[in-house]
């Protein structure tokens, strides 16, 4: 009996899709060969993180946070210092080349940006092939900007190794340079050793310290014009007859793959040891946040969505409209004889407004403050006052002392 070639190829396309013909089975199998008690369960999609709770959703009252992909993320309001999002914010982990953020804050804060740079030897070949880079030749003379420009856009790893030799004259130098800075800034539980991020043992950081870091590097308005920069063209130069074009490799600014609505920039990075890593700093309003995010194995940019929309959407900024009259302080019963004024107060004073960031229409009268006196051996006393949610610091303000206290004896 023939067989019509519009049947035939029904039933060719039929055993395709049974798999007759792809997995070598027959191609007409019995119902009750396939029908079994239990369905095939979808394989899991989410990486082992992707349940594990932030440890902000732990404080009473707290809006809970999205589920990610990230093992340690966090989200920080950059004007308050308020830390809106936290999961295994202290676990040690690779940064990758978010590195560069404090290798170009430390040469914003260090260098002359207009001054030139000429790439030594070491620095031209002193990185693995195929590894992020410029292909930048020994003797190649750049200004401190084009260099810069290469680190946070094109991620050139060659270049962060020479703007650490403009810096600190060498690259070992520049790593003590840079845990010292990191120290200052308050990071405990970092430690880098090359200023690049590619792999090593001995170069970590966390997600609480690298938003210490970001936070700091946003501050710089130098900084920011290498964190936020779209494109940028590095004309010829004495080693390469053509111009470089460096794009932003963050996917979340306007008109890329996953662009966010307020994304102004940062930094990527990716190692397989670190994984995915990346710092946003976005914009609504007249609020700012930074997010971190470490060990995002194919998440990151979706992770970094969620959490600014968390941040967004759940927290509001609130000037708490602090007095700026002079703040009550007892003094020692024989203060009062040697001090002008003769009473117990001492002219604390505020001079620019406070913020909290708190969960959305929060009753601000109802947090709770901790006041703490800071002692100054170079100038004026100043008096912080800590704003806390349900014991949790969620802003704080200085008040500054008018007059020092040679002013005031009699």
């Amino acid at each position: 009996m023939r067989i019509k070639k519009s049947r035939f190829l029904r039933l060719a396309i039929s055993c395709l899709l049974c798999g007759g013909l792809l997995l070598n089975q027959p191609a007409f199998i019995s119902a009750s060969e396939t029908d079994t008690s239990t369905p095939t369960p979808t394989p899991n999609p989410h990486t082992e993180y992707y349940t594990q709770e932030a440890s902000t959703d732990s404080i009473e009252g707290w809006p809970k946070g999205p589920q990610i992909e990230a093992e340690s993320a966090i989200v920080m309001d950059v004007y308050t210092e308020t830390i809106l999002y936290a999961k295994n914010a202290d676990k040690k982990q690779y940064p990758a080349s978010i590195t560069k953020i404090l290798t170009t804050l430390l040469a914003c804060e260090n260098l002359d940006l207009s001054d030139d740079l000429v790439v030594s030897q070491n620095a031209a070949y002193g990185i693995e092939p195929g590894s992020s880079s410029i292909y930048a030749d020994t003797d190649e003379k750049f200004t401190v900007t084009q260099a810069l420009m290469a680190v946070m856009l094109e991620s050139a790893n060659e270049m962060s190794l020479a703007v650490a030799e403009k810096t600190s004259g060498s690259v070992k130098k520049f790593v003590e340079l840079m845990n010292a800075r990191a120290r200052q800034l308050g990071c405990t539980s970092s430690h880098f050793n090359n200023p690049n991020g590619l792999p090593d043992e001995t170069h970590y950081t966390t997600a609480s310290d690298m938003a210490k870091i970001a936070k700091a590097a946003w501050f710089n308005p130098l900084f920011r014009k290498f964190a936020t920069k779209d494109l940028y063209e590095i004309p010829p130069t004495n080693k390469q007859p053509e111009t470089r074009y460096l794009l932003n490799h963050h996917k979340m600014m306007a008109g890329r793959d996953y662009a966010y609505d307020g994304v102004l920039g940062g930094k990527t990075g990716y190692t397989e040891a670190a994984g995915s890593t990346l710092v946003t700093y976005a914009k609504r309003g007249s609020t700012i946040l930074l997010v971190v995010v470490l060990n995002s194995v194919n998440g990151c940019w979706s992770d970094t969505a969620a959490l600014l929309d968390y941040g967004f959407d759940n927290f509001e900024r609130v000037n708490m409209k602090v007095e700026k009259e002079p703040v009550p302080r007892e003094t020692l019963p024989s203060e009062k004889y040697i001090l002008k004024n003769g009473g117990n107060t001492y002219p604390f004073y505020s001079i620019r407004n406070v913020y909290v960031s708190v969960p959305t229409e929060t009753d601000t009268s109802k947090l709770t403050t901790k006041k703490t006196l800071l002692t100054n051996a170079a100038g004026p006393m100043r008096l912080k006052t800590e704003y806390y949610y349900n014991d949790y610091p969620v802003g704080w303000g200085i008040r500054y002392e008018r007059n020092i206290l040679s002013d005031l004896l009699s």
